[in-house]
């Protein structure tokens, strides 16, 4: 008995010391696990879509849950007239039942590329589909209220890609957004929405990392999934309208970053977004001739898949070679996980891809939001708690 007793003494330290080995080991590498799921997260009431049909515009919602049964309620938007009570939508957040209206606008335009006026900048990147995360971090350094009405005054808040997928709240983050860039716009502020590759990705009809529900949900609205986010859909027209790369007052902001190989080409901002803005909907494959269109649509070479900063041996001469090239003296990008908001290459890249919060999930690490402000030309990592630390 003793020696049983021992071996299983033996087999126990061994077994928590590998443990403890993997779990060190996960959280060097970056790795967490999802120890909860809030049920709630597949709630369909109130899931609200906006469609073009004919000549007029149609807001779909659900209603409705699996006990009760489902149905769609379909409403005619008078989208002329802002101020029009049936302008507006209800739009729900089921995790904690709140809700925020959106006035729904009729004329959707694609951004400036450049903007040039020495005002604050916070750039957030790859929220993923996380909606409380946004909501608490834009309350938190004063960029907006609960409902998602400006307070940041003429400031620039850029949104650096990759806000869908991988969540279960990916309506709820777009329509937060249109509200905000309407908002902002009457106090003088601006709103950037810079696509990442998951935007680009739900443009062209790949949902692989998108949450099972909207698969759901576009079955009950009687479409197909990619119909969502089609040209027939307002967000979707709305998505295909933004830019891949913005320059606010001189610094660059793209979701991957600037190939070195991008001064090559010889192109002006605005060429950069169109030729990426062309093919949007449009699958891309390696060509076997190379060409400016296939080396900006590429999906290791583009503006909104590069990882080169993070995963290539770039020389200080090479970041700037991409810079140089946009006219931009520095460059804020998303796309490659952090372990916080931090500055590279000699302040010449800020990395800001940090592990958000996920609505509806409990996870192990805690995760914590944080963001970069430009303000003054100094640069600042923000923390999910209001701190403001120098870079």
């Amino acid at each position: 008995m003793s020696v049983v007793l021992t071996n299983l003494k033996h087999f126990g330290i061994t077994f928590s010391l590998l443990l403890t080995a993997v779990v060190c080991f996960g959280l060097y590498i970056g790795a967490d696990a999802h120890v909860f799921e809030d049920k709630l997260a597949y709630q369909l009431e109130g899931e609200v879509h906006v469609f073009y049909e004919k000549d007029q515009t149609i807001a779909q919602v659900i209603r409705g849950d699996n006990d009760s049964g489902f149905l769609v309620e379909s409403l005619a938007l008078d989208s002329t007239n802002a101020a029009d009570k049936n302008a507006a939508i209800s739009v729900v957040f089921p995790q904690d039942q709140t809700s925020f209206t959106v006035d729904i606008f009729d004329t959707i335009k694609t951004p400036p590329a450049v903007y040039n006026d020495g005002e604050p900048i916070i750039a957030l990147s790859d929220i993923e589909s996380g909606f409380g995360a946004l909501r608490q971090f834009l309350v938190t350094h004063g960029v907006a209220d609960e409902k998602f009405n400006w307070i940041f005054g003429k400031g620039h808040l850029v949104l650096v890609g990759d806000f869908v997928d991988r969540g279960a709240s990916t309506t709820q983050v777009l329509w937060a957004i249109y509200k905000l860039e309407h908002s902002a716009r009457q106090f003088g502020g601006t709103v950037h929405l810079v696509l990442g590759n998951h935007e680009i990705k739900n443009l062209q009809g790949n949902y692989q990392s998108a949450n099972e529900k909207y698969f759901y949900i576009a079955g009950m609205l009687g479409k197909q999934q990619f119909q969502l986010f089609d040209q027939n859909a307002l967000l979707g027209r709305w998505l295909a309208s933004k830019n891949v790369l913005e320059i606010i007052n001189g610094v660059a902001f793209v979701h991957g970053g600037l190939h070195p190989d991008i001064a090559k080409y010889q192109l002006f901002v605005v060429e950069i977004n169109q030729i990426v803005r062309d093919g949007y909907r449009t699958l891309y494959y390696n060509p076997k001739a190379a060409s400016k269109e296939s080396f900006l649509r590429s999906s290791t070479t583009g503006p909104a898949w590069y990882r080169g900063y993070f995963k290539d041996d770039l020389s200080q001469q090479e970041v700037e070679l991409g810079l140089k090239a946009v006219g931009a003296s520095a460059v804020v990008v998303g796309h490659t996980l952090q372990s916080k908001v931090k500055a590279l290459y000699n302040h010449k890249v800020f990395a800001i891809d940090v592990r958000h919060p996920k609505d509806y999930l409990s996870s192990f690490p805690l995760r914590s939001s944080e963001a970069l402000l430009i303000k003054d030309g100094q640069y600042f990592r923000l923390t999910e708690d209001g701190d403001v630390d120098a870079l």
